[in-house]
């Protein structure tokens, strides 16, 4: 069973959709709920994870710097099946214990983005292990928490902002010489997060919409047009922190933490416009109660479009 500690922050997390206070607040957290190694009983635990790149997450597992792993790390030595819920998605994961170079480089990017990390294995007196989640492809929709389309068209709304506060932060308390390594995938994860959204709602849900609610193409086409413009600020975020291969002429140059900021908060103002506007105007319609079907019609009748033919 959890601690009282850890239960009150499990069910704040639950409650506020990935939002907490106290000392987690504005940390990158999720739940982890592993099977126990000896009794076979689910255990949730919040801890601190680090973005890794196409999806997958760091968790460190510190114990604060304790003498012996944490109880969650030995369940999944055992059963390395885990389930992993971000606030807004619950997902099966499958864990990998990072060794060698790996761990170490990954440890070290977690050190250089908080030191405390560093305090922890100076205390621990052992290696203090860290862990990489691997998503297990699914073959249904996500498993989101939300009630309602609206409301789910909030939830990811509100991650990405969270996220991009959370990297403007991380930017004004970098050094003024270079971009940190962690810092650096935490700007890419939140490029591709972005790209991937985008996607998803101009093959999903606009054409969703503009079959059933022809009054909204004029809404659709703009918001098809900020998504095209917010691409093409985060290909010049991407391209200023290195990760663009195609316009590299050579050795990339470390990323200029002033470079980055501007680059970042020209995102920032047009994402924030996107999706006020998009919330505005999207979140009345997909929330609203389900339009009565139309009258009978009667045999025989032909279609207003096909009456000319």
């Amino acid at each position: 069973m959890p601690n009282d500690f850890n239960q009150q922050i499990i069910e704040e997390f639950r409650a506020n959709a990935g939002e907490v206070g106290g000392p987690f607040e504005g940390a990158r957290l999720i739940l982890l709920t592993t099977t126990g190694a000896r009794t076979g009983q689910r255990h949730t635990t919040p801890v601190a994870y680090y973005a890794a790149g196409d999806g997958d997450v760091l968790v460190i597992a510190s114990a604060g710097g304790a003498p012996k792993h944490p109880d969650w790390f030995r369940n999944l030595l055992a059963h390395p099946q885990v389930t992993v819920e971000s606030g807004v998605f619950t997902y099966e994961a499958t864990a990998e214990v990072l060794e060698g170079t790996a761990r170490d480089e990954a440890f070290a990017r977690a050190v250089e983005a908080d030191p405390g990390w560093a305090d922890y294995q100076a205390r621990a007196g052992r290696v203090i292990p860290v862990v990489v989640l691997h998503p297990i492809p699914s073959d249904g929709p996500p498993n989101v928490s939300a009630s309602s389309m609206g409301q789910y068209v909030r939830l990811i709304h509100d991650a990405f902002r969270r996220e991009l506060a959370l990297i403007r932060k991380e930017i004004g308390n970098a050094g003024p010489t270079t971009l940190g390594a962690q810092l650096r995938i935490n700007c890419l994860t939140f490029c591709q997060g972005l790209h991937n959204h985008h996607t998803g709602e101009d093959i999903g849900m606009f054409p969703f919409l503009a079959d059933s609610h022809l009054d909204l193409a004029p809404v659709l086409d703009r918001l098809r047009e900020e998504h095209e413009r917010i691409a093409e600020l985060t290909a010049e975020l991407k391209q200023v922190i290195g990760a663009d291969p195609a316009a590299a002429t050579g050795p990339a140059d470390p990323a200029s933490p002033q470079r980055v900021r501007e680059e970042v908060e020209r995102l920032a103002a047009a994402l924030e416009a996107h999706l006020t506007y998009e919330e505005e105007q999207l979140i009345p319609v997909l929330d609203a109660p389900p339009r009565p079907a139309g009258p009978a019609r009667p045999a025989g009748a032909r279609e207003a479009t096909g009456a000319a033919h």
